[in-house]
């Protein structure tokens, strides 16, 4: 049987320190297929290129001239990438495990579109990745009793945090955006990612999108990654991009009337912790609160209009 083709795709900016752990990762992770590694750098102006360079000169990079965000380089890299079976979805701060992308590959077919390992962090500690679909129910369980004790309730709960549930290959409504493997069937029938959510929700959108069009998310946990993980937690303005994004993507599958109520948990939700003397959520609830903000396109300038 032939190894199946797989273009890594990955999104850089000013991303240099991480590169070189990334690429000695691949060999490895991709181990039992045809893989090439395609770059879209988002106008780095660290020493990204100069790192890509010189630990993958073989790579395919693809300089995009400006900040796209999350989704304008996936859809750049994919673009770079042409025909191929599957395309990894992949962050510059994933590691992957032995075998991982065959694992991942194993698992596509006529139902599943999108395949995502098991993940831990920086430390090894199991990164609850799985999610389910945002609903009314879900979103208030997270404003009032909070993401972690509503997430071991099917009904109540958005992530998956009953640690239980991550042993066994499942379906789940969408992931954790950082690794992820897509078919190439999926590719044609859910199109571009969508570029307008800059960074955040624009994984939920797709994956909600394959969704749509019968194909659904699986999580293998024999396939394993290690995600560093970014900075949205503690940074005001990536914070609340991550907010009001969510509450953008609901108020698009939804009627006006469950997407007002949508918002107003995440107003009640930032707000409280707001009055905790949270900075992220001080951020997130001001932007909430502007309808200037929700006009405004999402992208670099929206990040330094933000106020703490």
């Amino acid at each position: 049987m032939s190894q199946p083709r797989i273009a890594v795709c990955v999104v850089t900016f000013n991303s240099a320190p991480l590169i070189r752990g990334l690429i000695d990762s691949l060999p490895a992770g991709a181990a039992g297929t045809r893989w090439a590694l395609v770059v879209a750098d988002n106008a780095s102006t660290d020493d990204t290129l100069a790192e890509l360079a010189r630990w993958a000169p073989s790579a395919v990079v693809v300089e995009t001239g400006a900040n796209l965000g999350y989704a304008g380089g996936v859809n750049a890299a994919i673009d770079a990438a042409g025909e191929q079976d599957a395309y990894l979805i992949l962050n510059a701060d994933v590691r992957l495990g032995e075998g991982c992308i065959a694992e991942l590959y194993a698992q596509l077919d006529d139902r599943t579109g999108i395949a995502v390992p098991r993940l831990v962090d920086g430390d090894g500690t199991l990164i609850w990745s799985m999610r389910r679909e945002p609903t009314l129910s879900r979103v208030w369980a997270d404003a009032l009793i909070g993401a972690r004790r509503a997430g071991r309730s099917l009904a109540l709960g958005e992530v998956v945090t009953d640690t239980s549930l991550y042993a066994k290959p499942r379906a789940t409504d969408w992931a954790e955006g950082s690794t992820q493997l897509i078919s190439a069937e999926c590719v044609r029938r859910c199109g571009r990612w969508d570029e307008s959510y800059f960074l955040y929700s624009e994984e939920t959108d797709y994956h909600l999108r394959a969704g749509d069009a019968g194909l659904r998310v699986l999580y293998v946990p024999q396939a394993t990654a290690q995600h560093l993980k970014g900075d949205s937690a503690v940074s005001p303005a990536l914070w609340s991009l991550l907010t009001i994004n969510r509450a953008r993507l609901y108020a698009r599958r939804h009627a006006a009337v469950p997407a007002i109520l949508f918002w107003l948990a995440l107003v009640i939700r930032e707000g409280s912790r707001a009055a905790l003397g949270r900075r992220t959520s001080r951020a997130a609830l001001i932007d909430l609160l502007s309808p200037r903000r929700w006009r405004q396109r999402r992208g670099p300038a929206w990040l330094a209009g933000v106020r703490v």
